[in-house]
């Protein structure tokens, strides 16, 4: 098969996947099923996707407000450049941080760690921000907490 192919082919079938995989018994079979193909080669192709680094990961997504996890923090660090990997691993530590990004930083926004922090209370929250600010000495932050979800997904081929 040549790049092209294998490139539409996969493009083709990570748009079939994206939504997610059916909630049965044999999601696979399923897919298989829907796209004309055997279990095995869908099993097969997203190993290769896996490791590939095309698919970062297969997991569950929940759907945490429905579950009373409300308080969303969003935090913006002012960390010196030469501990950014130090502190970013400390703060990607915490199970509450969902994700964690270095950012560039501008003459008038010196802030360039950002953490998003969930938890069932903006005390919780709090409590996860005081842990962080301890264990790294960082302390130069601004905390924004989101008040209206108007959209959430994933990333889309």
């Amino acid at each position: 098969m040549t790049d092209d192919n294998q490139i539409n082919e996969d493009v083709a079938f990570l748009r079939h996947i994206q939504n997610g995989l059916p909630i049965t018994k044999t999601p696979y079979k399923d897919v298989a099923d829907e796209l004309g193909m055997t279990e095995q080669e869908v099993i097969d192709k997203m190993k290769r996707l896996l490791d590939e680094g095309k698919i970062r990961r297969l997991a569950a997504a929940i759907a945490h407000r429905k579950i009373g996890i409300t308080a969303n923090a969003m935090c913006v660090w002012k960390v010196p450049k030469e501990r950014v990997d130090e502190v970013g691993e400390i703060m990607a530590a915490y199970e509450e941080v969902t994700h964690c990004y270095e950012r560039p930083t501008f003459p008038q926004w010196e802030h360039n760690v950002y953490t998003m922090i969930h938890g069932y209370t903006e005390e919780e929250c709090e409590g996860v921000i005081a842990s962080i600010k301890e264990k790294t000495g960082i302390t130069d932050i601004m905390v924004l907490y989101s008040e209206k979800e108007f959209k959430k997904i994933g990333a889309r081929v």
